[in-house]
């Protein structure tokens, strides 16, 4: 299973936020891309970014931070946050992001992110951000009455490379994924799908690794020491199956 530590931008400084909230930050560092080094030192060889003023704004906003983590790292960048329209995509990929995540679009103009899909084969990631099972859109500021699996379907015959799937229930929480959610998405759609929320144990970890989620993104609990990476990434390696799209 592939490891992503997060790094979550809001005004140029890596933070984490508590389900979402806007005014529920904790701010780590205000070198995000001091931060992308420390864990590729560790161990990562793929880092997933979130442009979370981006996100409230509906388009890329800490561009030059994000140029920085990408030179600073060295290896793959998975973003998200105000992708929104094909020239924040061409933005973020001549920045020399990897993998560009679309959420609030793929609700709004799923035939979209199937053109984009189609376009970029493999580079496009699908965000389902969901609280109660519905997606939530606009930085997780408004809550749709779709729901994610019903999204994911929608879009899934694309050359998507993954679908990120992150509760907010459990995101920042240090509670644990939700499982169920996650086992029932993975259920009906052929695509890779990569966990995000809650992660804070390396029994979370296993448990994912057994059920066949392809991908695991871990946030507050690396920031806060709850868990250790390299203890991580020597548990996830030791299956060696990965979906060729998302190498």
């Amino acid at each position: 299973m592939l490891i992503y530590p997060a790094i979550d931008l809001l005004n140029g400084r890596c933070v984490r936020l508590r389900q979402g909230d806007y005014s529920r930050e904790t701010v780590f560092s205000d070198d995000p891309a001091a931060m992308s080094k420390r864990w590729v030192e560790l161990g990562a060889d793929r880092l997933h970014i979130v442009d979370l003023n981006g996100a409230k704004a509906g388009k890329p906003v800490n561009g030059p931070a994000i140029r920085k983590i990408v030179e600073a790292s060295g290896v793959p960048i998975q973003l998200g946050g105000g992708l929104r329209t094909d020239d924040d995509l061409a933005a973020a990929f001549d920045w020399g992001v990897r993998w560009a995540v679309l959420g609030t679009r793929a609700l709004q103009a799923p035939e979209w992110v199937r053109s984009c899909a189609e376009h970029y084969p493999n580079r496009i990631v699908l965000g389902l951000d969901a609280k109660d099972g519905f997606v939530a859109t606009e930085g997780w500021l408004s809550v749709s009455r779709v729901k994610a699996v019903d999204l994911a379907k929608q879009v899934c015959e694309a050359p998507l490379a993954a679908v990120v799937y992150t509760d907010i229930a459990t995101d920042g929480m240090m509670s644990g994924p939700n499982f169920a959610a996650l086992a029932s998405l993975q259920a009906e759609i052929p695509l890779p799908v990569i966990a995000s929320g809650g992660v804070c144990s390396l029994e979370h970890v296993r448990k994912l690794m057994q059920s066949g989620t392809s991908g695991c993104i871990i946030g507050r609990a690396l920031y806060e020491g709850a868990i250790d990476l390299s203890e991580v990434l020597a548990l996830s390696r030791t299956a060696s199956r990965l979906d060729r799209r998302l190498l």
